[in-house]
């Protein structure tokens, strides 16, 4: 699914090149649940940029779903994006005036999917993600867990090979945390590759595999069901 080579990052600062991300390898098979955990400044959020397909690595190769999109172009890189990744940011990113059902159609509206074909999917879905009883209900009618659920459900809308989840529970409180959690698990038991960025160890602990991110650097790759310490890299 995921094969990272060799991925570098830097960026320009008063005219001297900073290193946000330096030789950073791994390899996620697909149905895999990973998460990538680091303090703040640690280059996690870099390198869920360039695996969104956000932005472009200054050297090394990302190879997704069997495609090379380490040099694609803006535009190329927006079609990966709408054809193989569903996001899913800790704001939820809803549209206020939207409802539930039309947040989570919204892409595939994007798309060109039919009316009808969008809307029976989008209910499908809400009901997958426990919401079938808040369809015509807006962002401001629902809990905080709730909207993470729309979220959820409209990351789900285009059959995405890669589920992307950054902070997806950094805004809720301790039992929506814990639903949106339960949800995940349930959607990777299903088949869903999950890759989940986090600076939260309980979080993390959710997922099969850690990659801890340190200082731009991969600093330990954690199998939680078959390493008893974690892989210094």
């Amino acid at each position: 699914m995921i094969r990272v080579s060799h991925l570098c990052r830097s960026y320009t600062m008063n005219g001297q090149s900073v290193d946000a991300l330096s030789d950073v390898s791994f390899h996620i098979a697909p149905g895999e649940y990973a998460a990538i955990v680091g303090p703040s400044g640690s280059g996690k959020s870099t390198l869920m940029h360039l695996l969104g397909c956000l932005d472009r690595p200054t050297a090394g190769a990302y190879i997704l779903d069997g495609q090379d999109v380490s040099h694609l172009s803006e535009q190329e890189l927006s079609r990966v994006r709408g054809e193989k990744i569903g996001f899913v940011f800790q704001g939820c990113q809803l549209i206020p005036r939207l409802t539930a059902l039309e947040n989570t159609a919204l892409p595939m509206m994007l798309r060109g999917v039919p009316e009808k074909e969008r809307l029976a999917r989008a209910e499908v879905l809400l009901h997958r993600v426990g919401l079938g009883e808040r369809l015509h209900h807006r962002p401001a009618q629902l809990s905080g867990g709730q909207q993470q659920r729309v979220a959820i459900a409209r990351a789900l809308s285009l059959h995405p090979p890669l589920l992307l989840a950054d902070e997806p529970t950094g805004a809720l409180d301790p039992q929506s945390t814990r639903d949106i959690l339960a949800l995940l698990d349930q959607l990777n038991q299903e088949g869903h590759t999950l890759l989940l960025i986090t600076h939260d160890m309980q979080v993390a602990q959710r997922a099969q595999r850690r990659l801890c991110i340190e200082n731009g650097r991969l600093a330990q790759d954690f199998f939680a069901k078959k390493d008893k310490f974690p892989l210094q890299v």
